[in-house]
């Protein structure tokens, strides 16, 4: 049996001991560096922390007695505009074409419905069937028993819909794109963004922790600027800026403006400055396009131009939650990165089915969207000779901003003003609502304004009979102050 040698032979410890003399003078120190600081660490002791102190019964008792905890928030005001809305708009029955508020019957202008989805006869029975079905609830994320087949069922229509190879489906619409940024974007990425975006996105850029670029309003000269300063701080520092990921965030139709993004523009600068393209269509979708498709369709530009598109299902679809969609390996990320994806409960079935039959309603009647198109720009029309407003957004829009012409300095005199407004039109059957923004923490807080919301379901007479009864509400409240 050979024995083990335990000491190297003497040749061994000579070239040993002359590779240790030949080596360069800069690695001896850092050695005798790291031997040095490995045996303080062995020997050195534990920090043992502050000397513990030892309060007598008396003492405690006595600073038990003194503590008064902190309120777990601060205290409302009565006279707060939601505790008031609570109490004057109570709602009974479904949210359709006309709507009851404390037990009177309304025109409904002002819940998001805007192809009348929520309501239909034969979308409610596939509702209640899948209920019957599988119950009210996954009660579990996507990936953890939460997956069923109305979902998968769900992504591959809305997938084949938007022209994508891939959609993904969130439970809850806020969270849709306000998980997708943050799964993609990071600490060192920049994100070029339109100052008016909606509340989700800007929540999603704070997610992100990236650097963030607000360019004005709709105004592509002011986002090519920005785009012209990057790229000299990148020639500057050409290693950090390979290693920079830069993104474009828009929305199709903006919720704040009610206009339309200029998409031909934005792609064209894309491209000239290598930009990731994220665009949020909540607002578009179901509603711009000959099929609903949203902005691409609109300005006929493929769909693979936007590297994401994310929308709520609440605004078009009459249901819950929201999809992103695009190129398979964008939306497989999401299903491993996106927060909302992948710990919040799946989307009930009974609301994925609403969302399949509210698709397939579309697909199978078109004129829904021509209807929808022309009961947007009556209402714009009407609305627009209405003495002592203005009203703001495109004339497509199913959303309508209207603002006083004339504008006092103090904006809660504003929208005290509009409030009443508001109040007048319901007292005459017309549903509408005031804009509702949290100011403290919004990037850019918009002007006030009541928000008009369009229903494909509403008949010419319908349109003209509120318009009217608005403008009486307007001339009321308006006047008292002259």
């Amino acid at each position: 049996m050979a024995s083990v040698q335990l000491i190297p032979p003497v040749s061994d410890l000579y070239e040993m001991i002359e590779a240790f003399l030949q080596a360069p003078v800069y690695h001896l120190i850092f050695e005798v560096c790291l031997i040095v600081l490995i045996i303080k660490l062995v020997f050195s002791k534990s920090f043992a922390g502050a000397p513990e102190t030892i309060l007598t019964k008396k003492e405690e008792e006595g600073l038990i007695a003194e503590w008064t905890p902190d309120p777990l928030e601060q205290d409302v005001p009565p006279d707060h505009p939601v505790l008031q809305s609570l109490e004057k708009n109570l709602v009974t029955g479904p949210p359709g074409k006309y709507v009851e508020i404390n037990g009177k019957k309304c025109v409904n202008m002002a819940t998001l419905n805007f192809l009348g989805m929520s309501c239909r006869p034969e979308i409610v029975d596939a509702a209640v069937k899948t209920m019957r079905k599988y119950g009210v609830g996954s009660c579990g994320p996507r990936g953890f028993y939460g997956t069923m087949d109305v979902h998968l069922d769900l992504e591959e229509k809305f997938a084949k819909f938007m022209d994508c190879e891939e959609s993904i489906l969130y439970s809850y619409g806020f969270a849709t794109i306000a998980s997708a940024i943050p799964a993609y974007s990071k600490r060192g990425d920049v994100i070029f963004v339109d100052d008016g975006v909606c509340f989700a996105i800007q929540k999603g850029l704070v997610a992100s922790r990236s650097a963030i670029k607000w360019f004005k309003h709709n105004d592509m000269e002011d986002l090519e600027r920005l785009l012209k300063i990057q790229q000299e701080e990148d020639k500057k520092i050409p290693k950090k800026a390979k290693v920079t990921r830069r993104f474009l965030v828009v929305e199709g139709l903006y919720m704040n403006y009610a206009d339309i993004c200029p998409l031909p523009q934005l792609v064209a600068l894309k491209w000239k400055y290598k930009l990731r393209l994220f665009m949020e269509e909540s607002l578009s979708f179901g509603v711009l396009g000959a099929n609903g498709k949203g902005v691409t369709e609109y300005y006929d530009i493929s769909r693979d131009e936007v590297d994401l598109i994310a929308a709520t299902l609440e605004n078009s679809m009459g249901t819950c939650g929201g999809f992103c969609c695009g190129k398979k390996y964008v939306i497989d990320h999401q299903r491993l990165s996106g927060m909302g994806y992948c710990f919040s409960a799946s989307l009930p079935p009974m609301l994925a089915t609403v969302a399949i039959e509210a698709l397939r309603t579309l697909e199978e009647d078109p004129s829904l969207l021509t209807k929808l198109s022309h009961n947007c720009q009556r209402v714009q029309e009407k609305l627009s000779r209405i003495p002592g407003i203005q009203v703001h957004g495109d004339p497509v829009a199913p959303i309508k901003h209207v603002r006083l012409e004339e504008l006092n300095d103090d904006r809660s005199i504003n929208v005290q003003t509009l409030e009443k407004i508001v109040d007048k039109a319901r007292d005459l059957s017309v549903a509408i609502t005031v804009s509702r923004y949290l100011e403290s923490d919004e990037h850019i807080t918009p002007s006030p304004s009541i928000r008009l919301s369009v229903n494909a379901s509403l008949t010419d007479e319908e349109i003209d009979r509120s318009v009217e009864l608005i403008g009486k509400a307007c001339a009321a409240v308006l006047n008292s102050y002259s």
